[in-house]
């Protein structure tokens, strides 16, 4: 098992694919609309290695998946690169033979569009695989997102959205059990120097223990905060989710509590 902060550092390059698939893209008019006005508070303009910046935690124990019902709570503003609130597992580097090998899902914003939802898979020497799931999210809106490790299928692994699988089901090799989740909020300043605002609530944040479930709730084991950022640990939430999530899990009344905002 990599340092959390290594894990951290190491997914630096993920979303700055979904800004070069996007521009100038014909899959980009999906998205556009107006930009959101900004409302959370003052610009994350430090940025870390890469003009990238992270709040959020990586948990203390290894997994076979990671969920979160997310969203933004505040309009997003983005002057370049991207912001994005996701959980997920895996990096650069992190797969078989030291092979690039992740998969996350979150909500993400880019300059002059509406915040949307996405998934993103790497694997090998392929070139990282951006996925739109759902365009126009708006502030308040939450979805059950999810990264799992499919039963009875080790290594294989889907991700999935509000109780339902979203993508179809994808190899990582050499990850089953291996990867410690993450559930963060990200900003990327393109280059440029750019102050991006956002605000993330993580609801309900929990980590499957086995293949296909057995979710329990998160333990951070190491916590990202980048100068400008603001972390705010939440009231322990109700287990009990508005959209249906049996296929994901053994219990209804599992304790999964875990929450925290996560805000520039």
């Amino acid at each position: 098992m990599t340092r959390p902060a290594t894990a951290a550092d190491d997914m630096r390059v993920s979303l700055r694919v979904v800004v070069s698939l996007l521009a100038g893209a014909a899959v980009a008019a999906a998205f556009v609309g107006q930009s959101g006005t900004a409302t959370a508070g003052r610009a994350a303009c430090a940025q870390g290695k890469g003009g990238y910046s992270y709040a959020g935690h990586q948990a203390a124990q290894r997994g076979h998946g990671v969920r979160a019902t997310i969203s933004a709570t505040h309009a997003l503003r983005v002057e370049a690169g991207h912001v994005s609130g996701w959980v997920g597992v895996g990096g650069p580097g992190q797969g078989a033979n030291g092979e690039d090998a992740w998969i996350q899902v979150g909500i993400a914003a880019l300059p002059g569009a509406e915040p949307f939802l996405y998934a993103e898979i790497a694997r090998g020497l392929r070139e990282p695989r951006f996925i739109p799931l759902e365009n126009e999210i708006r502030a308040g809106e939450r979805r059950d997102l999810a990264v799992l490790e499919m039963a009875r299928r080790p290594g294989w692994w889907q991700v999935w959205v509000d109780g339902k699988p979203a993508t179809k089901p994808t190899q990582l090799r050499g990850s089953s059990g291996r990867w410690a989740p993450i559930a963060t909020a990200e900003s990327w300043n393109g280059g440029k120097g750019a102050c991006n605002r956002f605000a993330y609530r993580f609801e309900r944040v929990s980590v499957a223990s086995g293949t296909g479930g057995s979710w329990k709730p998160f333990v951070s084991g190491y916590r990202f905060l980048d100068r400008g950022y603001r972390l705010r640990a939440l009231a322990p939430t109700s287990a009990t989710s508005s959209v249906p999530t049996r296929r994901l899990s053994e219990s209804r009344r599992a304790p999964l509590s875990y929450a925290f905002e996560a805000s520039s």
